[in-house]
């Protein structure tokens, strides 16, 4: 057993820079935290609150910012495969509007407002990667998240209130995804949540609730692999070896099911009922932290 720690301990040390403390956890409590995550990625409640919450009251590590990023690459999956008509339509309607030089095609032009989108939060995530992904990082702390999650709670209630629930992805514009693209930086953010920053700014569009979240989903691909993927690359980087790699691989199958299962979950929610349960559910979760924090039984 003895080896074993010594070598999780080489591992964390030599990627100081980079909190891979999900290796130290294990399959069993990885396998837990991958269906966390995957239910928590994609619905807007922020899936950064609860790898931070759950471990902390749980006395377990904190799994680190590593482990959250290089699960997007099961929401990646789990979207792609839930939305697979529309991102086969987007991506062969392009194609073809390509190969007529037709640029006013529906298809291509919202390919390309996707890629625009796109463009701010890879900006953003460049700039502050370094304080995102160091250990200990001060972004990550339960008071942040905490206070995150009470705002976010309160925008989505004044969306969810002021939004006129009419408008369809067939009628969006390149302003819409601009906008939405913009709110996409707020993912940065621990507690804030892309799911959430997104969601909120396509219904302040007045997209009806499943179209806004439909609109949300599509518009995160790239990001969402981006993310994903450049975790990985710094893993790799970083010499994570054979064993953390299989409970990196285990933590992202597990999370891919979960993950498509929540698409499932939100868009039934969206459609009969409103996105009313994630604002009270946020702001009690925000309240919960603060309180815990104040009353000294949640580390920040």
């Amino acid at each position: 057993m003895a080896p074993q720690i010594d070598w999780i301990g080489d591992v964390m040390a030599a990627a100081c820079a980079l909190n891979t403390g999900f290796v130290a956890l294990g399959y069993a409590k990885v396998g837990l935290l991958g269906v966390l995550q995957g239910i928590t990625e994609l619905l807007p409640i922020s899936s950064t609150a609860h790898m931070r919450v759950v471990p902390a009251l749980l006395g377990w590590q904190d799994p680190g910012s590593a482990f959250s990023a290089a699960m997007q690459l099961a929401a990646l999956a789990a979207v792609v495969s839930y939305f697979w008509s529309d991102v086969e339509t987007l991506a062969v309607g392009s194609i073809s509007a390509i190969a007529r030089r037709d640029f006013r095609d529906w298809n291509f032009r919202f390919s390309v407002w996707i890629v625009l989108a796109t463009l701010p939060i890879v900006v953003a995530g460049i700039l502050l990667s370094h304080k995102l992904n160091e250990c200990n990082s001060p972004l990550r702390a339960l008071s942040v998240i905490g206070i995150s999650c009470i705002v976010m709670a309160a925008l989505l209630a004044l969306a969810e209130v002021y939004s006129m629930h009419k408008r369809t992805l067939d009628h969006v514009s390149l302003k819409d995804a601009m906008i939405v693209g913009f709110a996409q930086i707020g993912a940065l953010i621990p507690g804030v949540s892309r799911s959430g920053s997104t969601l909120t700014a396509a219904l302040f569009l007045d997209l009806e609730r499943a179209q806004a979240a439909r609109f949300s989903f599509l518009l995160g691909i790239p990001a969402i692999a981006a993310a994903g993927l450049k975790e990985v690359w710094e893993l790799h980087k970083a010499h994570l070896g054979f064993h953390g790699w299989s409970i990196l691989i285990f933590g992202l199958i597990i999370a891919s099911i979960s993950a498509f299962v929540a698409i499932w979950g939100l868009l039934r929610i969206l459609e009969r009922f409103s996105t009313w349960p994630f604002v009270i559910y946020r702001l009690l979760l925000g309240i919960f932290l603060l309180v815990g924090i104040f009353m000294g039984f949640l580390p920040n």
